[in-house]
């Protein structure tokens, strides 16, 4: 059996630092990004099938915002269209090609969306 190569995130996010001018403070979770409002959110609804084996997804892209916030509004479509679906990289990813249902609804949220592709 192989060995896992650890990263960053393996060790708690803890780095090591010989700069004697380092200061932690700096990466402090002060400089948050707030989530904009929805009516100030700029979303682009996608419809993909590259690099999943064929299968057809919805994704949004444009979320300007917390992590909480980008996975609620995730849970939130999935739910809403009753599919599975994922959210990575700032993105939300839903299952299936949902785009109408995705956009209807973030319109109704008060969201602009932009239908993006075919």
């Amino acid at each position: 059996m192989a060995k896992k190569k650890l990263g960053l995130e393996d060790l708690g996010g803890f780095v090591f630092s010989t700069d004697n001018d380092f200061d932690p403070d700096q990466y402090s979770d002060g400089d948050r990004q707030e989530t904009l409002k929805p009516s100030e959110q700029r979303l682009e609804a996608h419809y993909s099938s590259k690099g999943r084996a064929g299968k057809t997804v919805t994704v949004v892209k444009g979320f300007e915002g917390t992590d909480d916030d980008l996975n609620s509004l995730g849970k939130e479509l999935k739910k809403k269209c009753g599919v599975g679906g994922s959210v990575k990289d700032g993105e939300i990813i839903i299952q299936g090609d949902v785009r109408d249902k995705v956009m209807t609804y973030l319109t109704e949220k008060g969201y602009n969306v932009k239908r993006v592709g075919g």
